[in-house]
C-alpha cells in the first residue's frame, strides 16, 4: 500500500467567524476570509466577540442587523437603515453558509429564452495616446504621489490617459485571454493610478503596488498596461538584495564583503567566470555560511582561516552534507585566492570523494496504476505519459511550445531532440488540445500547457505540473527514472545508447547502466538454484 494517505476532503464544518454551515477550505467560510482582508481585528461593539470590524461591528452583526432591516420593510434595505439597526442586535441567527447577500448584490431572476443580466457592454473605442500640444514644465522633480488616499469616488473617468489604457487593457484581455472579473479589476485599477496623471509623470512601482494590492487589484496586470504606455518605472528592490543581506547577517566585516562579492560574482558572472543561475547561488551561500559563522567569532577576514580550521570544520560533517559544504568552500577560497585576497588556499588537496549512488529500483506495478487512477484531466493524463513515456522531466514539459508538436509527421520535440510519438500519447496530446481550444479559445500563449492563472503568455510552474502525483509513490519524477531504467533493462545496459535516446550525460548514462546491470545480476542469480542449474517449472 502507499505510504501516504488518500487525498485529505475537509468534512462540512462551521466558519470561525460567522458560525455558518457549508463545504469550505481553512478555518473560515470564503466571506468571512474576504471580510478579513480589508478590516482590522477588534473587539466588536454589538456581541463582543473579536472579529474583524466594520465600523465597530463584526460581520454576523451586519447580517443580523440587514435581516431585521428586510423584515421591515418586506424587501433589500438600504445601508443606511441596517446602520440604524446595528445597536440593536441582541443576538445571530445560524444560517447555512452563502445564503446572505450584501444591499442590491441577491441574484437576479434568469430572463427567458435570453441570458442573465444586462447586455454586455460594447468594446471600448479605438484610442492613442492623447496630444500634448502644450504643457507647463516643472519647476522641481516630480513629487511621490499618495495613491492610497484616493477614494474610488474621485477618480476622473473622463481622462484622455484611461481611455488609451482602456483600450490597450481590452486589446491584452482579448490576446491573453482575461476574464471578465480581472477586466473590471484592471480597469479600477488603472482609474485609480492614472487620475491625476500629467505628460512627463512616471507611475513608481513603490507607489502603487501597496494601495492596489490593498484594494484587491491585480498589480501586474495594470504594469502590463502601463508599460505599454511607456509610463512605468520599476523602482522595486530585487527580492536578492533582502535575501543577500539577511543570509549575510552576523558575519564579521571583513568575511561578509568578501563573502558579497563572491556571491555577486556567481550570480553576474565575472571575466573569466559564467553566472550561475539563482538557485545554485541559494544553496552555495547557505552551505557555507554555518562555517563562516563559526569563523567569524575568531577572525576578521578570510585570509586568516587556516588549512586545520577547514579540516576541523568539515570532520563534523558527514555524508552529503560533508561533499556539499566541502564544495561550496572550495569554490569560495577558489574565487579568493584568484583575486588576490588569500596567499594560500586552504581547501586545496582537501579530497571530495566520489558520490556513492545506490542502485535505483524499478517501479511496481501497483505504485504505477495508483498514479494513473489519480490522473483524471486532460492535462494531467498527458503530463503523466510525458513523464512515464518520453522520460520528460518537470521543467522540459512545462517549456513545450505548440510549435513542438508536430501532428502530421508525429513527431515530439523535448528539449530540442525530436521523438515520435506514439498512439497513446498521441490521443493525449489531441484530447489535451481539444479541451485547451475550448476552454481558452482567446488566448495567445504558445506553451503547450497552461492553466487559469498562465492563460496570458507564462508557462506553467513546476508546483502546477507536478501537483496531481505530488501524494503517489509514482511521482514524475520517479516515473521518468523508471522510464530510463527500463530502457536500459530491455535494450541492454550500455551507457551509450541511453546517452543517444534521452540526451543524458555520460555519467548519469553510466550510473543507470551500472543499476540495470545490478539489477540483472540479481534476477539471474534468483533465478538460478544452489547447485548452480536454472531452476524449471514445477
Amino acid at each position: 500500500m502507499s505510504r501516504y494517505p488518500k487525498a485529505y476532503y475537509k468534512p462540512t464544518d462551521s466558519c470561525d467567524g460567522c458560525l455558518a454551515w457549508g463545504d469550505f477550505s481553512g478555518r473560515l467560510c470564503p466571506t468571512c476570509y474576504m471580510f478579513g482582508r480589508s478590516h482590522a481585528t477588534a473587539v466588536c461593539t454589538g456581541c463582543r466577540r473579536v472579529q474583524p470590524l466594520k465600523w465597530d461591528f463584526c460581520r454576523p452583526c451586519w447580517c443580523q442587523a440587514r435581516l431585521g432591516a428586510q423584515a421591515a420593510v418586506d424587501q433589500l434595505a438600504a445601508e443606511a437603515d441596517v446602520r440604524a439597526r446595528l445597536n440593536a442586535v441582541r443576538h445571530h441567527q445560524l444560517f447555512f453558509m452563502g445564503m446572505h447577500h450584501r444591499n442590491g448584490s441577491a441574484p437576479a431572476p434568469r430572463r427567458r429564452g435570453g441570458r442573465r443580466g444586462a447586455p454586455r457592454k460594447p468594446p471600448p473605442a479605438p484610442a492613442w495616446r492623447p496630444n500634448a500640444d502644450w504643457r507647463q514644465l516643472p519647476l522641481f522633480g516630480q513629487v511621490p504621489r499618495d495613491y492610497g488616499r484616493l477614494a474610488p469616488s474621485g477618480v476622473d473617468l473622463t481622462s484622455p490617459w484611461l481611455t488609451w489604457a482602456k483600450y490597450l487593457a481590452h486589446r491584452f484581455a482579448e490576446a491573453r485571454g482575461w476574464g471578465r472579473n480581472i477586466r473590471f479589476a484592471v480597469n479600477r485599477g488603472l482609474a485609480l493610478v492614472l487620475t491625476g496623471y500629467v505628460e512627463g509623470d512616471a507611475i513608481r512601482h513603490s507607489e502603487i503596488f501597496t494601495p492596489l494590492r490593498s484594494r484587491d487589484l491585480p498589480v501586474g496586470h495594470v504594469v502590463t498596461v502601463l508599460e505599454e504606455m511607456g509610463i512605468f518605472e520599476d523602482d522595486s528592490e530585487p527580492s536578492f538584495e533582502g535575501w543577500l543581506a539577511e543570509r549575510l547577517q552576523g558575519l564579521a566585516p571583513g568575511i561578509r564583503s568578501e563573502a558579497e562579492r563572491w556571491t555577486r560574482v556567481l550570480r553576474d558572472g565575472g571575466p573569466r567566470s559564467l553566472p550561475r543561475r539563482e538557485g545554485t547561488v541559494w544553496l552555495y551561500l547557505n552551505r557555507v555560511r554555518p562555517a563562516l559563522l563559526e569563523w567569524s567569532d575568531r577572525y576578521d577576514h578570510l585570509r586568516e582561516v587556516t588549512r586545520d580550521d577547514v579540516r576541523t570544520y568539515i570532520k563534523t560533517l558527514h555524508g552529503h552534507h560533508r561533499r556539499d559544504q566541502l564544495v561550496a568552500l572550495r569554490s569560495l577560497f577558489s574565487w579568493a585566492k584568484r583575486n588576490g585576497l588569500l596567499f594560500r588556499n586552504p581547501t586545496s588537496r582537501i579530497k571530495v570523494g566520489q558520490y556513492e549512488y545506490g542502485v535505483l529500483q524499478p517501479l511496481v506495478p501497483a505504485q504505477v496504476g495508483r498514479s494513473v487512477a489519480a490522473a483524471t484531466t486532460p492535462a494531467t493524463r498527458l503530463i503523466l505519459a510525458l513523464a512515464a513515456v518520453h522520460a520528460a522531466r518537470v521543467a522540459q514539459i512545462g517549456m513545450l511550445m505548440l510549435d513542438d508538436v508536430d501532428l502530421g509527421n508525429r513527431r515530439l520535440t523535448i528539449a530540442g531532440r525530436v521523438r515520435p510519438l506514439d498512439d497513446l500519447t498521441l490521443k493525449l496530446l489531441l484530447d489535451w488540445l481539444e479541451h485547451r481550444r475550448n476552454r481558452w479559445p482567446s488566448t495567445a500563449n504558445l506553451h503547450l500547457l497552461i492553466n487559469n492563472q498562465t492563460a496570458k503568455t507564462s508557462r506553467a510552474s513546476n508546483h502546477w505540473i507536478s501537483s496531481s502525483m505530488r501524494s503517489q509513490d509514482a511521482t514524475l519524477e520517479r516515473l521518468r527514472v523508471d522510464r530510463q531504467l527500463e530502457e536500459a533493462l530491455t535494450h541492454g545496459p550500455d551507457p551509450l545508447h541511453l546517452a543517444e535516446v534521452f540526451g543524458l550525460d555520460e555519467k548519469t548514462a553510466m550510473r543507470y547502466a551500472d543499476s540495470a546491470r545490478a539489477l540483472l545480476e540479481q534476477a539471474a542469480e534468483h533465478s538460478a538454484s544452489p547447485s548452480g542449474k536454472e531452476l524449471g517449472p514445477d
